[in-house]
């Protein structure tokens, strides 16, 4: 895959022509909502015809029909959980739109993990009306393990209905293609003064801090504090590992509350995964 190149035309396509295994590293994935909307055809193809899965897209509107039917009938053949999935939407589903959508995300969503590194992270853009067929699907290609969260998107641009309540949401799933290996950086911004102010404290030094719990969520076991072995309370675990405690304890880092639990000292400035 060339850099700073755009591809247009059904991506379907392009994926296989193009773009190599293992390629690429963070996708985004907007794809037509099966909301009954219409948009405005961008592209035809070379001969000047216009394909029928772009002619779906863009009018965002989905009919189980003979080219659905074909494109649930070829990710069935390929076996699989996939092929479990889309078998199991159809039973539930019937012949229905919904199912000739789902049937639409499939072979796309299995080229896009195929393109994926072990590195690389998927974030798919979606509405309520199919966000939760789309995890379970999302769950077959890429494993429930893999997934990382379910992101909301609020939407200010809305209309409020009568008999229900407004819809004002659009959702992102992010998967990782490895769970282990996939890279993430977190974005930080700086606090502004009142926040400082009312959650920083002056060590002798000068030095803001502040005191942060050494609990996370999750099952853990005991670690070793100041020589005293510290079960962690139910259903959390110790943020490090014995190691990593020796070291912040060494380094004046963890102290004990009045109750006997630890907690990290946590400077202003310093980055939380060396602090």
């Amino acid at each position: 895959m060339e850099k700073n190149k755009l591809y247009y035309g059904d991506n379907l396509e392009i994926l296989h022509r193009y773009i190599k295994d293992e390629s690429v590293n963070l996708i985004y994935l907007d794809p037509p909502f099966n909301s009954n909307q219409d948009y405005n055809v961008l592209f035809a193809e070379k001969n000047g015809s216009k394909s029928g899965a772009q002619i779906k897209a863009f009018e965002d509107t989905w009919h189980w029909d003979q080219i659905a039917a074909e494109a649930w009938q070829t990710v069935v053949e390929m076996g699989g959980k996939v092929s479990q999935a889309m078998q199991a939407f159809r039973t539930f589903l019937g012949e229905n739109d919904m199912l000739a959508y789902l049937s639409m995300m499939a072979p796309r969503l299995i080229e896009l993990r195929r393109a994926l590194k072990d590195t690389g992270s998927i974030y798919l853009h979606c509405d309520p009306t199919a966000s939760h067929y789309l995890k379970m699907l999302m769950d077959a290609v890429f494993s429930p393990v893999n997934f990382r969260n379910e992101i909301i998107w609020e939407r200010f641009n809305f209309h409020a209905d009568a008999k229900r309540w407004g819809r004002i949401h659009d959702v992102l799933l992010f998967y990782a293609k490895d769970q282990e290996k996939y890279t993430f950086e977190t974005q930080r911004k700086e606090y502004d003064e009142s926040y400082i102010n009312s959650h920083f404290k002056k060590d002798k030094d000068g030095r803001l801090f502040r005191l942060d719990n050494a609990l996370a969520a999750g099952q853990g076991p005991a670690r070793v504090f100041f020589g005293k072995l510290l079960e962690p309370r139910p259903n959390t675990h110790w943020r490090w590992s014995q190691e990593n405690i020796n070291k912040l304890i060494a380094e004046g880092r963890i102290v004990l509350t009045k109750n006997g639990q630890p907690t990290i000292i946590r400077y202003l400035g310093v980055c939380p995964s060396n602090n």
